[in-house]
């Protein structure tokens, strides 16, 4: 599977890629909305893990155009946050999203979303 990860904290993409390459999934990454935007475009991911909190284009933002796009419009969306008020959640998924996870998260929670998003 083609897994995107747009987030700007380096260290946890790198952590997330990893885990991801382990487990046998083509990983792209992005740090910021629009590179993310312009990378899903490229790389056509199954599935993107999106940051909420990230520069240029936020990702409520990048969600709305990922899932406008002819190009993108399939691939499923998992957000990825510290962001937990009900709020937010209602936000993502108004957005586009299929998924949302609050950072911090083990790997284990990791996998089961993505599994549990993949298979709907």
């Amino acid at each position: 599977m083609k897994i995107l990860i747009i987030e700007d904290d380096y260290a946890l993409a790198d952590n997330i890629t990893a885990l991801l390459k382990l487990r046998g999934h083509e990983v792209g990454f992005a740090p910021d909305g629009e590179a993310g935007i312009e990378e899903a475009r490229k790389f056509r991911p199954d599935l993107v893990l999106l940051d909420i909190m990230i520069p240029k284009v936020g990702g409520f933002d990048a969600c709305r155009i990922l899932r406008g796009d002819p190009q993108t419009m399939k691939a499923k969306i998992v957000m990825m946050t510290g962001l937990d008020r009900i709020d937010d959640v209602e936000r993502a998924f108004s957005s586009g999203a299929v998924g949302y996870i609050i950072k911090p998260f083990d790997s284990e929670r990791l996998f089961k979303k993505i599994d549990q998003v993949m298979r709907a």
